[in-house]
């Protein structure tokens, strides 16, 4: 169905048959129960901090034994943020804390050549997200620490961090 048809027909209902049809949709998609959730009690800061629990969690497990050090649990949780219309200062931060806690890790751990790669990629994305929300002054300093700890640790691709960090001049 067309937004224009979406229009068309949701225009012609009746009050009651909307309210109707938003409760079913409420109760039938969990996504739909979750936005609205956030958009009438955005406890931001706490869906943050369970975030940054489950990212640490994969680098330091609680649980289990081996880490599983995969970038996708922190992308997963940027983007659903991103969907729900979270303030951008707090994905900038987990997007930020997403790299501390992966050099924490990889500082005392032999890890594989495609660890530094997802760590480059995310390191770019979080740098232009930074950039386009007009936030740099606030993470200028976290941004140029995560960098100067990728060359303290010798990262690969070093020239492709400084060229990323070069956005902040």
């Amino acid at each position: 169905m067309s937004k224009r048809a979406l229009k068309k027909y949701v225009s012609e209902l009746k009050k009651k048959e909307l309210e109707i049809q938003l409760m079913d949709l409420y109760e039938r998609f969990p996504v739909v129960k979750e936005y609205y959730n956030f958009v009438f009690n955005p406890k931001e800061e706490k869906l943050i901090q369970e975030a940054k629990i489950k990212i640490s969690n994969e680098y330091f497990p609680v649980k289990r034994r081996k880490p599983k050090a995969r970038r996708s649990v922190a992308q997963k949780y940027i983007k659903h943020f991103a969907k729900l219309g979270v303030e951008p200062h707090l994905v900038a931060d987990i997007m930020l804390y997403n790299m501390e806690i992966a050099q924490s890790y990889s500082m005392n751990k032999n890890v594989p050549e495609a660890f530094y790669k997802s760590m480059l990629n995310s390191f770019d994305e979080a740098v232009h997200y930074i950039s386009v929300n007009g936030l740099l002054t606030g993470f200028k300093e976290r941004i140029v620490k995560i960098y100067l700890t990728t060359q303290e640790q010798g990262w690969s691709h070093a020239e492709r961090f400084s060229r990323t960090l070069d956005i902040l001049d």
